[in-house]
């Protein structure tokens, strides 16, 4: 638990550096904590290096988000672009991890539950555009134009997301922490979000929320499959339906 502790300090200094000092300044953060949590886990007892290991995957995802060319490429594709590289280490931290598909949510059990899960994300989705207000991610509610950025999303922000943090990482804080690993890694979830949109404290309690009940449905049901559609109609509904229609 001290070793989580320490980590989820160390994650809130990057994240706070990132989003108020300095964005060079936050990547060379998350790098040295990448490092150092790969570094701990060639040398931490089990079932401990799994934990670290599969944290690695946190600083991880802002290194590659913060080094993504923004201007170049539209805000879709660089979501895609975003979660390839991600999705490689994510096989990778797998297979070291000697994990099945089962162990890190890949399955579909349970589909009555995992279908009314997936429901929720319309609401919950409702909710961060009422939060964030964002613009649009398309001109048009065309099939032509909602299609693409839409399955971009449900892959790239739903599926790979929740496979880092309600898989690998809650997997791993379950063997380490216990029964409450899920509870950890929902509020670790939350903290990467600091950054990514600079939230108040209300914001971020919804945040949190939202990663303890994905968090709560994966620890049950022991699938991802709600929860990655979940997440993807969240951001389907708060950055191309509503905005188009709002706007």
């Amino acid at each position: 638990m001290t070793g989580a502790l320490l980590f989820l300090t160390a994650l809130v200094a990057a994240e706070s550096v990132t989003a108020f000092v300095d964005v060079v300044a936050g990547i060379a953060f998350h790098v040295v904590l990448m490092f150092l949590l790969i570094l701990l886990s060639s040398h931490a007892a089990p079932p401990l290096h799994k934990l670290y290991l599969a944290l690695a995957l946190v600083p991880l995802i802002r290194i590659v988000s913060l080094s993504m060319p923004s201007s170049e490429i539209s805000q879709t594709y660089r979501y895609l672009l975003i979660s390839l590289p991600l999705f490689i280490g994510m096989l990778v931290a797998i297979r070291v991890l000697r994990f099945r598909p089962s162990d890190v949510g890949l399955t579909l059990d349970s589909p009555v539950l995992q279908g009314l899960v997936a429901c929720t994300g319309v609401g919950f989705g409702w909710i961060e555009f009422v939060i964030l207000r964002p613009d649009p991610l398309v001109a048009n509610l065309t099939l032509g134009e909602v299609i693409p950025p839409a399955l971009i999303l449900l892959v790239a922000t739903g599926f790979v997301e929740e496979l880092a943090f309600r898989g690998i990482i809650q997997r791993s804080a379950e063997e380490t922490l216990g029964s409450w690993g899920w509870v950890y890694t929902a509020v670790v979830s939350s903290v990467l979000y600091i950054g990514y949109l600079r939230l108040s404290v209300g914001q971020w309690i919804f945040v949190l929320l939202a990663a303890l009940f994905f968090g709560w449905v994966v620890k049950r049901s022991g699938s991802l499959l709600g929860v990655t559609l979940s997440h993807g109609t969240i951001n389907i509904v708060a950055y191309i339906v509503l905005p188009s229609l709002i706007h």
